[in-house]
């Protein structure tokens, strides 16, 4: 069984990177009016060759600005662009626009960059953010956690998330992702069948919240995922 889903793994790795290639990359280029569709059904097809589901639990927010998330590997994004009818904006660290295939992607996606080593990276970000809000009419998408987590606990939230939040009077909606890792764990290099879930929290207005709204979203999301593993033996 390890070995089946070890071949499973390279499985969803070719078939997600084949995918992007030949055929998200080249449609979106020359159809970029339609780009979050192309996206959203192409991702569909991915999670259904790899043999995953995607289930959402609570409601997206209409009104929500800034949508932040757990992060476990590339399947948190997969399954959110399928869940998907309007059209995400995902903040993403600068070395990733310069990948082979995925920078491709990032780039002619129209997607956000943020230069960690730069100090004037968060002025050039909350700029991105502001045009992406009021010029592109798109919802901004982050992973708070800044890296990917190997395990159940989250990882410290970058305050970079809380600053631009809070300098731009956003409204905030935390959605917990479980399920993914078991899907492709790409640090052991596995795949199972899962069911990957997202479950959309209540919204922070950060303009009406108390001074310690964003460590009190990481708890709550904390407390989900900790309650999926212990009733449900679903990981993160």
């Amino acid at each position: 069984m390890k070995i089946f889903a070890k071949i499973r793994f390279y499985w969803g790795a070719f078939i997600i990177s084949f995918i992007v290639a030949v055929f998200m990359i080249p449609l979106i280029t020359v159809f970029r009016s339609h780009k979050g569709m192309i996206m959203h059904r192409l991702n569909r097809v991915i999670l259904f060759l790899m043999g995953g589901k995607i289930e959402q639990v609570g409601k997206a927010d209409p009104e929500a600005d800034l949508i932040i998330l757990n992060h476990q590997g590339i399947v948190d994004i997969i399954g959110m662009e399928a869940l998907q009818t309007g059209h995400l904006r995902w903040i993403a660290k600068k070395e990733l626009f310069d990948t082979p295939w995925f920078g491709h992607l990032l780039k002619n996606g129209d997607m956000i960059s943020i230069d960690r080593e730069n100090k004037k990276g968060l002025i050039k970000l909350i700029k991105d953010v502001k045009e992406s809000l009021e010029i592109k009419k798109r919802k901004v998408a982050i992973f708070p956690e800044g890296t990917r987590a190997k395990h159940q606990k989250i990882l410290p939230f970058k305050s970079g998330t809380k600053f631009i939040a809070e300098k731009m009077g956003l409204k905030v909606q935390p959605v917990v992702i479980t399920g993914s890792k078991k899907l492709l764990n790409e640090h052991n290099k596995t795949s199972h069948n899962s069911t990957v879930r997202y479950h959309y929290l209540p919204t922070v207005d950060v303009n009406s919240a108390d001074e310690n709204w964003f460590e009190d979203i990481r708890d709550k999301m904390q407390k989900e995922i900790s309650h999926e593993f212990t009733h449900y033996h679903r990981c993160r």
